[in-house]
């Protein structure tokens, strides 16, 4: 069975789009923890990243480290990594940026206009 971002990664299920290629998609997290949290995810479907072909945990990483580097510069805020692996069966990478209100567990409720705002300054 396809994990939800497969789903997304096929085009089922829509997404805020920042960023793809042919082997990594990026998309703001419905449930962030701040306010432009990212998950990057490689378009093969694995668990575990330590799973993914050398081909493509080099391009999840190469795209991370993009990614990651332009949210500082658009944001103008340090830019968090996490990888967890435990909330979707499918490998991805969480970037956040830097919030000196954050707190375990919180997530925010954003509108719609402010996840499209966001997206539009983070999209490549």
């Amino acid at each position: 069975m396809a994990s939800v971002f497969s789903k997304i990664i096929a085009g089922e299920i829509p997404c805020y789009k920042i960023y793809e290629d042919e082997k990594v998609l990026a998309f703001l997290d419905i449930h962030p923890e701040t306010k432009g949290h990212t998950l990057v995810i490689p378009k093969v479907e694995v668990d575990k990243i330590y799973d993914l072909p050398e081909e493509d945990y080099q391009a999840l990483f190469a795209a991370v480290k993009k990614i990651a580097a332009h949210m500082d510069e658009v944001l103008g805020r340090r830019t968090l990594m996490k990888v967890i692996g435990t909330d979707v069966p499918h490998a991805h990478v969480h970037l956040m940026p830097q919030d000196d209100t954050w707190e375990y567990g919180r997530t925010l409720e954003l509108s719609s206009e402010e996840m499209e705002e966001i997206r539009q300054k983070l999209a490549f």
